[in-house]
């Protein structure tokens, strides 16, 4: 179970706190990006929170925006503002938001019991990782079981939500990633049948599949990512991941100049982010434009 906390980068952890591109769907419930029917109301400035950080990858814009968010919001906002302090490693912030996202779950009690288990689970999550920044991994075992118990409770609401879905289908993939023993074919599977939206279920793939080094099957879903985020520069920075190792397999030079060209995109955005999440990308820029130098020096 370390690996669930120990292994989350900190742009994971904003990931699996928010998870959120938000989508006009419905004119009535704009908020909700994960429902065609039976959508929730969520604030303007909670979606328009959402939009500038995992559309635009607009962290700083984000967190203006989120200043704004009163003392009743949405347990998602409070989520959102727990992420955007763990990027900047405010540990306490972390827990004051984290705390937040609890008790506005509780709020919601029998009106939605879904979304109360769902951010009651995210809540203890994002305590979790405040408590093995400042205490150590022993303890947050606790805090992993809470997690767990509170998804369990969601899905026996409604197992096919896509919103909770996304959330678990993040968790579960984390784990499957790092844990031999969890089927990761399986895990996939599940989040890609029912986790939405398509963009952030693209991005999640992208990231399993790097990881276990199928990068064919990475660029496959980064593709789909950055067609519909193409302003993100963390998508262009995980493009250019992808297609360095791509390149560096085939020793292809066409590829590592395409992986330079999105770390470029990634470095020109890069004012929109916290040092802690663009601080690789001038170091990965490089390492590409190295490796491609060099193989075209052995192509002479």
């Amino acid at each position: 179970m370390k690996s669930l906390l120990s292994h989350v980068k900190k742009g994971s952890v904003a990931t699996v706190a928010g998870l959120l591109l938000v989508i006009n769907i419905n004119p009535a419930f704009a908020g909700d990006p994960f429902r065609t029917s039976n959508p929730r109301s969520i604030s303007d400035n909670t979606e328009a929170a959402f939009e500038a950080m995992f559309k635009d990858g607009n962290y700083n814009e984000a967190r203006t925006i989120l200043g704004q968010v009163g003392n009743d919001a949405d347990p998602l906002a409070y989520a959102l503002m727990a992420s955007l302090a763990y990027t900047n490693e405010e540990w306490e912030e972390v827990k004051r938001a984290a705390d937040q996202t609890t008790a506005a779950a509780q709020r919601i009690g029998d009106d939605d019991p879904l979304r109360r288990e769902l951010y009651l689970a995210v809540g203890h999550f994002l305590e979790g990782s405040y408590l093995y920044q400042v205490r150590g991994p022993f303890q947050v075992m606790r805090k992993v079981q809470q997690v767990f118990h509170h998804l369990d409770a969601a899905e026996r609401h409604d197992s096919s939500d896509p919103e909770l879905n996304l959330v678990k289908g993040y968790m579960d993939l984390m784990l499957a990633v790092n844990l031999p023993f969890i089927n990761i074919d399986s895990a996939i599977a599940q989040f890609q049948n029912n986790a939405a939206p398509s963009y952030l279920v693209d991005r999640g793939l992208a990231v399993a599949y790097r990881d276990l080094e199928r990068y064919d099957r990475a660029h496959d879903a980064v593709k789909k990512a950055i067609s519909a985020t193409p302003d993100n520069p963390e998508i262009h920075y995980l493009k250019g991941q992808i297609l360095y190792h791509r390149g560096q397999e085939a020793k292809d030079t066409d590829l590592l100049q395409k992986a330079v060209k999105h770390f470029d995109e990634a470095i020109a955005r890069s004012d929109q982010l916290p040092e802690s999440v663009s601080g690789p990308f001038e170091r990965e820029r490089r390492l590409a434009q190295e490796l491609l130098e060099e193989y075209q020096t052995a192509q002479r």
